[in-house]
């Protein structure tokens, strides 16, 4: 049969229907014949509701789309041409856990970032290589696209133990950035093309052009702004304006995460206050999924609804579709992905993960060249690129002393004392969805 087969592990995602709505506007180009929505058994619920959002969406658009919906993985990885993965394991409870357990011993709780984003890291890791193993006997030839957050470490992960080699990782924040920098200069996001390196949730803009002219050093005065900048952030991230003279410096503009390096204190003092009114992050998303599906209930709707743009992660889907248009069409544009370093950037790894704007081809992604990251920058890249690679080692072997050392070296830890008594509180608090640590 012609067509493309798709399959979305963690398919009761709310982010789902954004999902659909990018192939429906895609399909003159991207002939998706099929749809498999995949979840486990504790998302069933959650997976028919999106289940039928989304073809009730297909049924709107006339196109002959089959969704379909299944907890059999293996059944629907069979044949497919490509598998996104937006799976969330221990769900946001979980979330919530990685936040609130190192706030309590003063460090950042931030799902992606730190204590909080090692542990998920750790949650999600063996999952996703199972994922590898089961794609390479049923379908060999697939792309697996991962948004799974941590999602550097998830695709440093694959790239160095998975069972396939056509793996990419994805992220929305580059396409924020792009947007943020667009309203900046008060211009369409069209003519807007930054050149982005350095690692995921840890990526800069080097170089900022507009209609070809390199418009970085104007970017970086207008980043600073007190009223303008402030705008550049996004939903689950206290907005911060820097120094002009830092940004200055610097020569490079930082991404929303960035952050939680560069104003640490801030930042810590923020979340202390969130935990304290009971308002963290994964509470407050929790609240927003609740009105998200009560919308995706209604029979009657039958488009994505814009209320899911509150959502911290909105775009990832339509820059999944993207991506894998470009793929599908060897369209050979420029994405920023993560990916396969191989000499990109100087210093780090082959085989480990970067972030970086890279050329999509029929064969993936080609990276364009950076080599010597600036001074100003390369420390941080390199010091979370270590916290990085440990993490992932103690992800696969189980190994304590390895996960005391990621979190030890990682900049937001304070020593090795308090990083072991985090650890032994996260360790126990997810003992279900950590057996490789529980041998």
């Amino acid at each position: 049969m012609e067509g493309v087969k798709i399959v979305t592990i963690g398919g009761g995602s709310s982010y789902t229907p954004e999902l659909i709505e990018g192939f429906i506007k895609r399909y003159q180009s991207l002939p998706v014949r099929e749809i498999w929505l995949v979840d486990i058994e504790e998302g069933r619920e959650k997976l028919e509701t999106v289940g039928n959002l989304a073809k009730r969406m297909v049924k709107k658009s006339g196109l002959p789309i089959a969704i379909h919906l299944t907890l059999d993985r293996r059944e629907a990885l069979a044949g497919a041409d490509f598998v996104t993965t937006q799976i969330r394991v221990g769900q946001l409870k979980a979330r919530g856990l990685d936040e609130q357990i190192p706030l309590k011993h003063g460090l950042l709780g931030q799902e992606t970032n730190g204590a909080g984003g090692m542990f998920k890291a750790f949650r999600t890791i063996p999952v996703i290589l199972e994922i590898t193993k089961d794609m390479k006997e049923l379908c060999p030839e697939a792309w697996l696209i991962n948004f799974s957050n941590p999602a550097g470490m998830v695709t440093e992960a694959c790239l160095r133990y998975g069972q396939i080699k056509k793996v990419i990782g994805l992220c929305n924040v580059p396409i924020h950035m792009e947007m943020d920098i667009a309203k900046l200069l008060e211009v369409p996001k069209e003519d807007v093309w930054v050149r982005f390196g350095g690692l995921n949730h840890l990526v800069y803009a080097l170089q900022i052009f507009l209609k070809g002219k390199d418009v970085t050093g104007q970017v970086l005065e207008l980043s600073t702004d007190p009223e303008k900048g402030m705008a550049m952030t996004m939903k689950n991230i206290m907005p911060v304006s820097y120094e002009r003279e830092f940004i200055r410096a610097l020569g490079v503009l930082p991404c929303p995460y960035h952050s939680y390096y560069y104003r640490k204190d801030e930042q810590l003092k923020e979340e202390l206050v969130q935990l304290k009114e009971g308002a963290v992050r994964a509470l407050k998303v929790q609240e927003i999924e609740k009105e998200l599906f009560a919308l995706y209930q209604n029979e009657d709707l039958d488009i994505k609804p814009p209320q899911l743009e509150q959502r911290g992660g909105a775009y990832y889907s339509d820059a999944a579709c993207s991506l894998i248009e470009s793929i599908y069409t060897d369209k050979r544009d420029i994405q920023t992905v993560d990916t396969r370093n191989n000499g990109t950037i100087a210093g780090i790894p082959d085989d480990s993960a970067i972030e970086c704007s890279c050329i999509i081809t029929g064969e993936g992604p080609v990276p364009l060249n950076i080599g010597h990251l600036p001074v100003a920058v390369n420390g941080l890249v390199q010091e979370i690129k270590s916290f990085e690679r440990m993490t992932v080692e103690a992800a696969v072997t189980g190994d304590r002393d390895k996960a005391l050392l990621a979190l030890s070296i990682n900049p937001l830890t304070t020593s090795d004392k308090v990083a072991k008594a985090v650890i032994e509180e996260l360790m126990e608090a997810h003992k279900d969805y950590l057996p490789q640590f529980n041998r």
